[in-house]
């Protein structure tokens, strides 16, 4: 009866998570063109990795694992980051830079917490909002059923986007505890279902894929190396690795068991881990899921038996290409009706962020402003500093890392150096 109750814990686990975790793989496979088998294996062996991720963190060894009851899953902020590097650079070196990103994660795990300083809210709150923005072009695309599409706009494509969007949106204000957690991945069945009704989903992908896989390395090409994509993911990847500090320490306090220093290296290293193997295996980097998070604090169930399970299950998920082949049926608009909701949320958790650094310093507003605007005025118009030489472009044709170096920089300036505080408190008292 008991390992009864931690298998159904760890497959509510598992669907507290599925939406977000298949939600990156479809988005980017979309976005870059992948047809059905490619998507196909894309989704597979991203829920195989979401789950080989959370097993590294789950235990406890010597350099690795945090030994917290966490699952990890493919972060969002990396979703915009890695669509800019397949279409500018290829699908090799969006592997290359998340391998990259990964080595030069475990390389600083030791001493990150000295540099986390680097990366207040203010500015961790900056680029996660620059990301979010820089995202709802891409569902608004797939909301009218996808960029180049012949019935782009048509009235079925829009009616499916908007029910879907309507249905989480109410399931969401109207419901509590799991079915809350997982009102994106009813809005996607239900979204879906509807689509059947209007003849807008093909089966052929779910019929044609073989009941069983191997992976393999290098499946959609051998990773290469380039400047700015590895810039781009390193910044990304110490976003997430702040952000995943903050998960450590929620639940540090749940399970109540303390967090050292030692501890969080381990929990840095695996994450860096995770993504060398998620990029060897053509997949993605990967961090901790606060919505499992808060199942878990929900449920009060803090073991670390249940997490086993579910990171089991994930891995178990990742052979059946057909389980993975049924995600790749959901309509473009469906799906662009999902992506609005949870794009709009990284949105509103950046700006939460950044909601309590306004009136801790004078400068924020400004690091907050000057950071955005470029951020997103890079991104609208990306060949702005074409002038400047190639080694300075690596900084300011994204503008995911305008932004982001923008916002380091500046908070350097108004909250690091002594002699801005102390001239600020002169006035004061002037």
């Amino acid at each position: 009866m008991k390992n009864l109750k931690l298998v159904t814990l760890g497959i509510q686990h598992l669907l507290a998570m599925y939406a977000g975790a298949i939600l990156v793989p479809l988005i980017i496979g979309k976005s870059l063109g992948f047809d059905s088998t490619q998507l196909t294996y894309l989704v597979s062996i991203d829920i195989m990795m979401c789950g080989i991720a959370t097993l590294l963190q789950v235990v406890r060894g010597k350099f690795f694992g945090i030994g917290l009851p966490i699952v990890l899953g493919c972060t969002f902020t990396a979703v915009a980051p890695i669509i800019a590097i397949g279409k500018g650079y290829g699908l090799s070196a969006i592997y290359g830079s998340v391998i990259a990103s990964g080595l030069i994660v475990v390389l600083i795990a030791s001493f990150f917490g000295k540099l986390v300083r680097f990366f207040p809210p203010v500015v961790t709150g900056s680029v996660v909002t620059i990301i979010g923005i820089t995202l709802i072009p891409v569902a608004i695309n797939n909301m009218g059923g996808g960029q180049g599409a012949k019935d782009f706009g048509s009235a079925p494509n829009i009616a499916l986007a908007f029910g879907t969007l309507i249905t989480i949106v109410l399931i969401y204000r109207f419901t509590k505890g799991f079915a809350r957690a997982i009102s994106i991945l009813i809005g996607l069945v239900l979204g879906t279902i509807a689509a059947i009704f209007m003849d807008k989903v093909d089966f052929t992908p779910v019929i044609e894929a073989d009941f069983l896989q191997m992976v393999q390395p290098f499946y959609f090409g051998t990773p290469t190396f380039h400047w700015e994509p590895i810039v781009t993911m390193t910044l990304v990847a110490l976003v997430s690795l702040v952000e995943s500090t903050g998960s450590y320490f929620a639940l540090s306090d749940i399970c109540k068991q303390p967090v050292t220093e030692k501890d969080l290296a381990r929990g840095y290293r695996s994450e860096g881990l995770a993504s060398i193997i998620g990029g060897l295996f053509n997949s993605f980097p990967y961090t901790a899921f606060s919505q499992n998070v808060g199942l878990l604090q929900m449920t009060g169930v803090r073991t670390r038996n249940v997490i086993f399970i579910t990171g089991g299950f994930l891995v178990t998920l990742g052979f059946l290409p057909k389980v993975a082949a049924l995600t790749t049926i959901i309509p473009t608009p469906v799906l662009g009706g999902a992506m609005i909701a949870m794009f709009g949320m990284v949105i509103a958790q950046g700006i939460k962020m950044l909601s309590t650094t306004i009136n801790q310093s004078e400068g924020n507003s400004m690091i907050i402003a000057c950071a955005i605007g470029m951020g997103l005025g890079v991104t609208v118009v990306p060949d702005i500093f074409k002038v400047l030489p190639s080694s300075v472009q690596i900084l300011t044709s994204n503008g995911i890392v305008a932004g982001s170096v923008t916002a380091i920089l500046l908070n350097i300036i108004f909250n690091m150096i002594p002699w801005r505080r102390e001239e600020s408190k002169k006035e004061l008292i002037d």
